[in-house]
Parts: structure tokens; sequence; C-alpha cells
């Protein structure tokens, strides 16, 4: 039995070099079409937001149908993460990293949730109804006020509490 496990397991080996130097042709290679939707790219002064615009109350409603069965009623987390909440908790034994926490820039929550949200359906969602979760979530935070409507000129405009909690990128390039 030992024998036969020896050999089997030389076979193995010397055929992986084989193996390595093989193409296997899997897959195909993607169109500039399939690439384009996943070319997505927002910076902290807005370049890369798209048109459109959304209100707190347009987002309560997005959020009810499309977010809170991952992140709770309320935004505190159920099987996703919690987005409200934590304030002044970074410096704690049990920081809470959440929307008004812990993000530095409001972008990067609009760039977050277009790219990846919801969970089920990334990218699903349109301009207007991630402006509109973004102007619901920073609502929910404190950060802005009921009223708000975000758009790509609005938007980069919005200071997060932690906006100076982040070392800047100095990086050629980086912003």
């Amino acid at each position: 039995m030992h024998s036969l496990f020896r050999l089997g397991l030389i076979l193995a080996i010397s055929g992986l070099p084989l193996l390595a130097n093989a193409s296997h042709h899997l897959g195909t290679p993607l169109t500039e079409e399939q690439i384009a939707p996943w070319d997505i790219d927002v910076g902290p002064d807005g370049r890369g937001l798209p048109a459109g615009s959304g209100d707190v109350a347009m987002g309560a409603h997005v959020f009810a149908s499309k977010c809170a069965a991952c992140h709770g009623a309320a935004g505190q987390g159920l099987i996703g993460d919690a987005l409200v909440g934590g304030r002044g908790t970074l410096a704690s034994n049990k920081p809470k990293r959440t929307v008004g926490s812990y993000w530095p820039y409001a972008t990067t929550l609009f760039d977050y949730i277009r790219r990846a949200m919801p969970f089920n359906a990334p990218q699903s969602l349109s301009a207007d109804e991630v402006y509109a979760l973004s102007a619901y979530l920073l609502n929910q935070n404190g950060i802005v006020p009921p009223g708000t409507i975000l758009d790509k000129d609005s938007l980069p405009k919005v200071i997060m509490p932690n906006r100076d909690g982040f070392v800047p990128d100095s990086r050629p390039g980086k912003l």
C-alpha cells in the first residue's frame, strides 16, 4: 500500500512542471464593453462622479428596500457591517468603524456603494439611488441635515468627521 502511494506521489510531483507550462485555454478574454462597468474611479475631490442627484428622503426608501436586510433597519448592522454610530470610538478599546466615525471622504462612500452594493447585485443601483443612499447615510450619522440633496458638485464638499484621521498618500499621481 505504501509503495503504491509513493509511486503515485512521485508521478504526481514529476508531472507538475508539465502542468505549470501547459496552456489550459480556460476562460475567454474580456471585451472593452465587459470591462467598462468596472472601470469606476471616484477621487476625494469628486473626479469621476457621474451626473445625477438624490436626497435623504429618497435614500431612506432605497435603504429600506435594498440595504436594511443586511445592514439593519437603522444601519446598526446585521449580516453586513454597521453603517451608523461609532463617533468617538476609534481611540477606544472597542472602535466602531462606520460611515460616520471612520471614513475620510463622502466620495469614498459613494464609490463603495456604487461599486459593491447591494451585495447580491453589485452595480445595480442608478447614480441617483447611490447619491440618495449617500445622503441618507450621511444624515443618519449627523453629518448632513435632513433636506440635503447630493450631486457631483455637493458631495465632495461634505466634510467627514474623520477626514484628518488618515495620512495622505504622497506617491506621485495619488491624491
